[in-house]
This record gives structure tokens, C-alpha cells and sequence, in this order.
């Protein structure tokens, strides 16, 4: 017999997104392909097939010297952005639904220790714990994840994007304002910047620092900017969550988008791109370039169920961080050492070092063991 109207539950929203969403998984696996082990698999192939585009595969696939933007300097803040992105479909919406908000708390902050404490020992502290690098990518995206999270718990969509807004000018002027001992204020240059300073200050063991010789690219100062990359995918997630028909939130995300990439390129006359110091400017362009991604795999995999790609890449994106952690473990180099620097040798090692991960990760998503960050 069918209930009476007023004991059915109430439905949700139909144009509101319940699930966990297939384009998420994808983006983060095709973000994750590139650093481990599609660049090397794909410089190799091209070694091989045409040196002209290997020539401009190695530019794009390095990261900038100093200013600048390449393919490779977006790949980072994308892995953070994403991680920003999960906020409001793990932690919001057990708020909502009335978890207990100090076990939330708990949940973030032991969450951030170990993802920190994985990523010194991914670091190489396990074979030199005297002389460790301290900060990093799982680091970096440990703490900016966990400030985004008890932002998030605490802060309405628009006070979280007032936030976000005020670190990147906060930062901004703190890079033009302060003065550094020689060089003084509004100095950029890899010797005379103030987060490569602080760095030089405090963090230990200078022969470990990454990656410009004066500071850690991963540094003190220059994590607070990446703090509103995390908060860009906050803001992005709570989106997705909203009611509203596909066409309006991927309409948001492509103006959004465009919009800080051409804000980002107009204040970088000012204070320029700069992965290596994550200046105001790039955050705004990796954000909204991150967006219009977004927007692409959002309207094609979920919206236009165009997946049948999708399958490499969801094995992928649904542990990444086993795919992270691998790429510093599963690898063929010595066959290099043994046998040489060929061509078709680079490639040979690039194929099994991409798809013996792929496989062990395959191997856990069959069995349905995902290791979420």
C-alpha cells in the first residue's frame, strides 16, 4: 500500500547533486596521471616519434624556472583545489546533517597530522630522519586542506570568498611592503624575496630544500596563498552542491573562471606568476583555470554522460594518494643504469613504471579499498 503524502520522506531537489560525482574521481586521476608517470611516459614517446615536440613537451612538462606559467605549473594547484573541492561533500554535509561538530574538528585535525607526517616520510625521512625536508606537496596540501576545512565548518560561502580575497592582497602586501635585510621591500628575485628569507630562517637542513636553491618552494609564507587555492575548490564544491539546473552551475564556473584568469593576468603586471613563490596572481589564474577544467568534466561526464574514456583515469583519481605514493616507490631506474640511456629504453621504463602503478591501483579499486585524503 502507498503512505499517506505527509509520512513520505521528502525528496531532495532533483537538479541537485546527491551522489558522489564521477567528474571529481576523473579529474583528479587525469591530475594525478601527470605526476606519476604520464610526463615521463609521454616525453619518452615523443623522444622516439618526433624530438620537436619532445623539445617543447620538456618545457611545458618542467616547471617554470622563476616567472612564468607552464602546463606543469598547474598541476599542483589543481591537486590542492580538488582537495578543497571534497570539503562540503564530506565535512559540510555532515555538518548539516547534525554530526557532532567536535568529533568533525577531531576527524580534520588527525587527518592533517597524518597526511603532513606521510608526506615528511615520502620526503625520505625514513632514510635520513637527521636531515629530512619538512615541508612538501602532501604537506602542503595537509595544511591547506585542514585550514579550508575549519573555515568551511565556520564561515558562510560569501565570508569564505571575502577570506580567500584578503589572503591574496594580505600576501601581496606583505611581499611588497616588508623589508628583507640587502635587498629590502618588493624584491622577487630568488635571493632577495621575504618567503625564501623566512625560510632561510627557520626551516632546517638547506641541502633538501626544493626547489630554488634560497627557500623551499613548499616554504613557510608561501603556504598561506595556497590556503585560498584550497578555499577556490571550497567554494567550487559548495556550488556543485546547490540546486540549480547543470547549464546555471557550469554557466558559474566558466565566467567565474574566466574571470580570475583575466584578473590574474592583469595583476601579474604588477606582481608577477610565480610558482615558486605561489604569488596572489597565480593562485587567481591556476584557480579559475582549475574552474573551467572543472566545468568541462562536470558538463561532459556527469551531465552529458559522455564517460566511456573515463575508466583509466576514475581507477586513478579514486586513490590518488596510493598513485602519489608509488611514484616514489614503484620505479625501474637501475634498468637505465644497467643497460643505458636509449630512447626506446626511456620508454620501456616509462611504460612500466606507469602501469605497474596503474595496476596495484586497479588492483584496490577492485576490491573497493580507496585510501580517501
Amino acid at each position: 500500500m502507498e503512505a499517506p503524502q505527509s509520512q513520505r520522506p521528502a525528496a531532495l531537489p532533483p537538479s541537485a547533486p546527491t551522489a558522489r560525482l564521477a567528474s571529481i574521481d576523473v579529474l583528479r586521476g587525469v591530475d594525478m596521471f601527470w605526476i606519476a608517470g604520464g610526463t615521463d611516459f609521454f616525453l619518452a614517446l615523443f623522444a622516439l616519434l618526433d624530438p620537436r615536440v619532445a623539445h617543447f613537451l620538456l618545457i611545458q612538462f618542467n616547471h617554470s624556472p622563476w616567472n612564468g606559467f607552464t602546463f606543469y605549473d598547474q598541476i599542483f594547484p589543481l591537486f590542492i583545489f580538488l582537495s578543497g573541492l571534497s570539503i562540503p561533500f564530506s565535512i559540510t554535509k555532515r555538518l548539516e546533517r547534525g554530526d557532532d561538530r567536535r568529533l568533525l574538528y577531531r576527524h580534520v585535525a588527525i587527518r592533517t597530522i597524518l597526511l603532513f607526517l606521510l608526506g615528511v616520510w615520502h620526503n625520505g625521512a625514513s632514510a635520513d630522519p637527521f636531515a629530512l625536508r619538512l615541508p612538501g606537496v602532501l604537506q602542503r596540501v595537509a595544511i591547506c586542506s585542514g585550514v579550508a576545512a575549519v573555515i568551511a565548518m565556520n564561515a558562510k560561502v560569501r565570508t569564505q570568498a571575502c577570506i580567500a580575497g584578503g589572503i591574496l592582497l594580505g600576501y601581496w602586501a606583505l611581499l611588497a611592503l616588508v623589508p628583507v635585510p640587502l635587498f629590502g621591500a618588493a624584491d622577487l628575485s630568488p635571493q632577495g624575496n621575504l618567503a625564501g628569507y623566512v625560510d632561510r630562517l627557520l626551516l632546517p637542513f638547506p641541502n633538501r630544500w626544493c626547489c630554488y636553491g634560497f627557500g623551499d618552494s613548499e616554504g613557510i609564507i608561501t603556504t598561506i596563498p595556497a590556503v585560498a587555492t584550497a578555499l577556490f575548490g571550497t567554494m567550487a564544491g559548495h556550488r556543485l552542491r546547490a540546486n540549480g539546473t547543470p547549464a546555471d552551475r557550469g554557466w558559474w564556473f566558466v565566467v567565474t573562471g574566466v574571470a580570475c584568469v583575466v584578473t590574474g593576468m592583469a595583476w601579474s603586471l604588477v606582481l608577477p606568476i610565480n610558482k615558486n613563490l605561489w604569488t596572489s596572481s597565480y593562485v587567481l589564474l591556476t584557480g579559475g583555470l582549475s574552474l573551467l577544467l572543472l566545468a568541462l568534466f562536470h558538463w561532459f561526464i556527469d551531465v552529458k554522460r559522455m564517460a566511456g574514456w573515463t575508466f583509466f583515469f576514475t581507477v586513478i583519481g579514486t586513490n590518488a594518494l596510493v598513485m602519489y605514493l608509488l611514484q616514489g616507490i614503484l620505479r625501474f631506474e637501475f634498468l637505465k643504469r644497467m643497460y643505458g640511456t636509449s630512447a626506446a629504453l626511456a620508454l620501456l621504463v616509462a611504460c612500466l613504471e606507469l602501469f605497474g602503478r596503474w595496476g596495484i591501483v586497479f588492483a584496490l579499486y577492485r576490491r573497493r579499498w580507496f585510501v580517501r585524503f
